[in-house]
């Protein structure tokens, strides 16, 4: 037993490093330790931290005994387990690790289910504190709303309940004696009754709002009637001051003192009704009874204004009419002139007491313009001179319409309103008169010798002319002569003196004394005169009417007169005359800016006639029903209206060209009249069927007789018949236009006549009858007129 215990002491001892049982080789150290590194790896490791372990092992080997085999397989198969131990104790460490981590995991997870449970809590306990607090705070909100509203409640009462208050202080203040209505107070009653009404009747369903309403109704009307009073009382008092003054003052006569009475009366209760005047005004716009009371202030105002000026016009007017008493034109300028400046002092008077415009103002001023018309018509419908009442026109038209009212048409158009009427009448007198004068002065004018002294007066009128011509170039000369010192100086006077005769021969001599206006026939001077003072007097419509019947009188009366001078001169004579009068005529009409074109009405009775036998033809038919005769008559016979144009220049044209016709045939009659008696025998030759050959134009000797006599006459009368032009017309392109049909005629019967006699005289009779070819007549006719022309020009050279 000894012996098994001493085993293990023995087995400790058998590896020492000193005295040890079994000692070993170094070469079985090192396997040992191999085999210890093989078994025991991990052996060195952690040594400090398992330092206590082995010394407990140690301690455990020290203390364990092996005695028996089995105790030796158990310690074997326990040293075997803390190898296998060892080997795994990081393992192990680390599954100790992640427990114990597990293990705080679990600790933690506690505590945050332990945390959301005390936040669960949490939270319920804020949720029901918050649903307290919005509670509470919408309850405040909704007191404060409350009282917000009570208190905007409160004030609107205060407001409303000012608004009933109120009647009672202003009826109070309307009553009381000291108020002035020209006041600052009383513009603010006024403002506040205003205020007051609009908003009662805005709220008329507020208690007692009718009542209300008729109280502050009674309070405007009051204060209405108290503006009323006052400016009626303003207006009134001034009107007595006044006429009381011009009873008692006789030197109102003077236009100063009048004006300063009139006007300045006026002004000076301007700072007292202004005022007032401008809060009338400016609620006349909102308020129907201010406008209302504005209109009645207007009217007060007119019929004092009428009273202070109604007297004193009509007296100045007599006292121009008493100045004027025979100019006409002079009363007419004067009254409407007074009644101009009249009428422009009471428009700047009434503004300023008033700024709102009225349509009434025009029609005082036209009542007060009405004695006006009543002073001037009188005269106007006894005035019987045209020039008067064409200057009269003139003056109520151009100086007072035109320049005037048109002007200022605002302050004038009342005073406008009676100058248009006074013109209208004075249009129609002076159209009334004006038809008269053209039957009486015009159609049934009686000519004088010295007016139908046609052609002496018009070379009378050029013998004149050329003698002061005469006079005035022989005086020219003489200064010139005078000026003149030496020879060197000759060429240029005469240069000078041709240059001069020429200018007034181009100046005068191509006037005819027919163009003169003195020379003109007294018919168509007057008619021209008249018509130009239509032109502006009258409309246009009235002209175009009265210019037909003055210009068919006046062509008319020219048509008289060339009867009168065809008698007495020529028949040249007398159709120069007509030509150059209405030309004349034409000329003096062109300027007038109007149509000279009118329509009539006439009725046509010419199937009257018809009508008529036809009821003849059919007196068995009439009682019978059907087709009965009367009743045809009655729808056929009717007359008919017929409009005709009639244009009065068409009817001098047609005049002018008629005469111009009858003109050239009889200047060429006077020129060939034994050759168209030849043609005219070769015509009843060629009718008469049974005529010999030599009867057709006679011998050969008489037909050169009858052509020697033309030439002759040619040669004579052709400048005269020029000269004749000349003197009445005076205008080359004129004479031009008349000589050459009279020279185509003449041209055209020398070749009539010349085929004539080719056919019925012989070669050797054509000899003797020498006609000249139709080439020659017209060099012949050039040859007379320029041999006329020059010495014409000859003529004036001596002059």
């Amino acid at each position: 037993m000894s012996k098994m215990k001493n085993i293990p002491n023995n087995l400790t001892k058998w590896d020492l490093s000193e005295d040890s049982l079994a000692p070993l080789t170094d070469y079985q150290k090192e396997c040992l330790l191999n085999l210890e590194e093989e078994l025991f790896p991990d052996s060195n490791l952690k040594t400090e931290e398992t330092g206590d372990t082995v010394c407990a092992s140690e301690e455990t080997k020290k203390s364990v005994q092996i005695e028996r085999c089995q105790d030796l397989l158990e310690h074997y198969a326990k040293l075997e387990k803390e190898c296998m131990d060892r080997k795994d104790m990081k393992y192990v460490l680390y599954l100790n690790e992640l427990q114990s981590r597990r293990q705080e995991c679990h600790e933690l997870c506690l505590q945050i289910e332990e945390a959301l449970e005390d936040f669960t809590l949490l939270y319920k306990q804020f949720s029901e504190v918050s649903d307290k607090t919005i509670s509470l705070y919408d309850a405040s909100e909704q007191l404060d709303s409350d009282q917000r509203k009570l208190n905007s409640t409160i004030e609107n009462i205060t407001e409303y309940v000012k608004y009933f208050k109120d009647i009672d202080m202003m009826m109070e203040k309307l009553e009381a004696p000291t108020l002035s209505v020209n006041s600052e107070m009383f513009f603010n009653i006024l403002d506040k009754i205003d205020t007051n009404i609009d908003f009662v009747q805005n709220n008329l369903s507020f208690k007692e709002s009718n009542t209300y309403l008729i109280k502050y109704k009674h309070c405007q009307s009051k204060a209405i009637s108290m503006m009323q009073n006052y400016i009626f009382n303003l207006f009134s008092k001034t009107t007595e001051s006044i006429l009381n003054l011009k009873d008692n003052d006789d030197s109102q006569d003077n236009a100063d003192a009048a004006l300063a009475l009139f006007y300045g009366r006026f002004q000076t209760i301007l700072s007292k009704a202004r005022p007032v005047i401008e809060q009338i005004e400016a609620k006349s716009y909102k308020r129907q009874e201010y406008d209302s009371l504005l209109s009645e202030c207007h009217q007060c105002y007119w019929s004092q204004r009428g009273l202070v000026l109604g007297s004193s016009v009509q007296k100045s007017l007599m006292s121009v009419k008493e100045k004027y008493n025979g100019d006409h034109c002079s009363l007419v300028r004067n009254s409407c002139a007074l009644l101009l400046h009249a009428s422009m002092d009471e428009y700047k008077l009434f503004y300023e007491f008033f700024s709102k415009p009225s349509s009434g103002l025009t029609a005082y001023l036209e009542s007060l313009c009405t004695s006006l018309y009543d002073t001037l018509r009188p005269f106007i419908i006894h005035i019987n001179h045209l020039e008067t009442l064409a200057e009269i026109c003139c003056i109520l038209r151009i100086e007072m319409l035109d320049e005037h009212v048109q002007n200022n048409f605002e302050p004038l158009e009342g005073f406008g309103n009676i100058c248009l009427q006074l013109l209208h009448d004075v249009q129609e007198r002076l159209v009334f008169r004006a038809h008269l004068y053209l039957q009486s002065d015009v159609l049934n004018y009686n000519p004088s010798p010295g007016d139908l002294a046609y052609p002496e007066k018009l070379k009378m009128m050029e013998d004149i002319a050329e003698s002061i011509r005469e006079e005035s170039r022989q005086t020219k000369m003489k200064k010139i002569s005078i000026s003149s010192n030496d020879d060197n100086n000759l060429e240029p006077i005469s240069r000078n003196h041709i240059e001069i005769d020429s200018i007034y021969q181009k100046t005068h001599m191509g006037n005819s004394p027919a163009d003169l206006h003195g020379m003109w026939y007294p018919t168509v001077r007057r008619t021209l005169v008249c018509l130009s003072r239509l032109y502006r007097c009258v409309d246009r419509s009235v002209f175009q009417s009265l210019s037909q019947e003055a210009i068919s009188l006046c062509v008319q009366s020219i048509e008289n007169a060339r009867h009168e001078i065809e008698k007495r001169a020529s028949s040249l004579d007398a159709e120069l005359f007509q030509i150059k009068h209405l030309l004349i005529l034409r000329e003096q009409i062109a300027p007038f800016q109007v149509d000279f074109t009118i329509k009539e009405y006439s009725l046509d009775f010419s199937k009257v006639k018809t009508a008529a036998f036809g009821l003849l033809e059919k007196s068995s038919r009439f009682f019978t029903l059907s087709n009965n005769a009367l009743l045809e008559f009655l729808l056929e016979g009717a007359p008919q209206m017929k409009e005709q144009l009639i244009d009065s220049r068409k009817h001098v044209d047609n005049k002018l060209k008629y005469t111009c016709q009858r003109l050239i045939q009889h200047a060429t009659f006077l020129l060939i009249h034994p050759i168209l008696k030849l043609l005219e025998r070769e015509k009843l030759y060629t009718n008469t069927p049974d005529a010999s050959p030599e009867h057709a134009l006679g011998s050969p000797q008489d037909v050169a007789a009858a052509i020697s006599e033309v030439l002759r006459i040619i040669k004579f009368k052709c400048p005269e018949i020029q000269q004749l032009m000349q003197l009445y017309l005076s205008n080359k392109e004129t004479e031009f236009i008349l000589f050459r049909p009279v020279k185509n005629n003449v041209c055209a019967a020398f070749t009539q006549l010349y085929q004539i006699l080719s056919k019925y005289y012989n070669s050797e009779e054509l000899l003797l009858i020498a006609c000249p070819l139709p080439e020659q007549i017209s060099v012949m006719l050039s040859s007379s007129s320029l041999t006329h022309g020059k010495n014409t020009q000859s003529t004036a050279k001596k002059t």
